[in-house]
């Protein structure tokens, strides 16, 4: 097998955010594809088969770029600069830092905006249209980039009020009854959303506009009966939601209102037998103007790297399983066949 050789002028400043603390962005890169590096003075060359020394070259470049901009290296863009270039599908990791991309910061000045180009078309789908629908596993940052969205569009003043939602509903457990007043019972239910608020708003600006009622964090059932003009308003797993439910919900959304639904539709708690009404209104509202539908993938994880591989997992037992199930059925079928030959004879 024929080496190829590729020289990278980097300065030095760069040079250290790419390799990462230990080298282990650099030594991260060289397991990916095979490749040996040497640095001396500013010149980078890397070692390798031809075509793994191409795909190197583009994620260093691709860093590069990242570097130039003033942006720290994640082990984010790490991950899914290698993925970007083993996929084949073109696009570099360096679009996602462009400053048009910024959606805000959070309170600690962390800048929020989408990682992956997954989660870049999601968040071009709220911008351009009335109701969202964003599914996918977790860790993709779906209602996490909603909420970060809703108090965006809150304090431009483009809504006048943020409604945050999902359903109470246990995951896989029965709770017995919880002590306290009514808030203190459907605070767990809601944790995820006040987690977000605190981090992206702070909890002192949190309360004050709870407390004037320009946000409000409730389960989905008191949402029945009203008309919800002139807000921004996030459905959280919804794929706990029945038929009536989101057909309740849709029906809420008023003038100059905006909706996010987000689900997962491979992590349902409803009883068995009840279909989700997530999974219903993705067939019902497909065509309709103004509705968006943006799914997510395992490519879009932004969480630790164990999690997507977990994803991933998850996702070929399920195929794996429908697929055993599919074969069964027919099987089933053409045995039920052979027996209503045998008794027709």
């Amino acid at each position: 097998m024929a080496l190829n050789k590729r020289i990278i002028k980097i300065d030095e400043r760069s040079i250290q955010l790419i390799f990462g603390e230990y080298d282990k962005n650099i030594r991260k890169i060289e397991k990916a594809f095979n490749i040996s590096y040497i640095y001396r003075g500013d010149v980078l060359t890397i070692e390798g088969e031809e075509s793994l020394v191409e795909k190197a070259e583009s994620v260093i470049n691709d860093l590069y770029v990242i570097c130039k901009k003033g942006n720290d290296i994640t082990d984010q863009n790490v991950d899914y600069a290698i993925s970007i270039v083993n996929s084949g599908e073109g696009g570099r990791v360096s679009d996602l830092e462009a400053d048009d991309e910024l959606i805000c910061h959070t309170l600690a000045g962390r800048p929020i905006r989408p990682k992956t180009f997954g989660q870049k078309k999601y968040t071009e789908a709220i911008d351009n249209n009335m109701i969202i629908f964003g599914c996918g596993p977790a860790g993709t940052g779906k209602t996490y980039l909603a909420m970060a969205k809703a108090i965006t569009a809150f304090k431009k003043g483009d809504v006048e009020r943020i409604i945050l939602t999902r359903p109470a509903i246990e995951a896989g457990e029965k709770l017995g009854f919880l002590p306290g007043d009514l808030q203190s019972k459907i605070d767990p239910y809601l944790r995820p959303l006040y987690d977000a608020l605190y981090e992206i708003m702070g909890a002192e600006s949190f309360q004050k506009n709870m407390e004037k009622g320009l946000i409000e964090v409730a389960p989905l059932a008191y949402m029945r009966g009203r008309t919800l003009d002139n807000a921004f308003i996030v459905l959280d797993e919804a794929q706990n939601t029945t038929e009536s439910q989101m057909k309740m919900f849709l029906t809420r959304i008023g003038f100059g209102s905006k909706a996010i639904i987000t689900g997962d539709q491979s992590q349902k708690d409803l009883a068995a037998g009840t279909k989700s009404g997530l999974d219903i209104a993705l067939k019902v509202v497909n065509n309709i103007e103004g509705v968006a539908i943006c799914q997510l993938t395992a490519k879009d994880v932004v969480r630790h790297p164990l999690v997507q591989k977990i994803v991933e997992a998850y996702e070929k037992y399920d195929s794996q399983r429908n697929s055993n199930k599919n074969h069964f059925d027919k099987s089933g079928d053409k045995n039920s066949s052979r027996k209503n030959t045998f008794h027709k004879n």
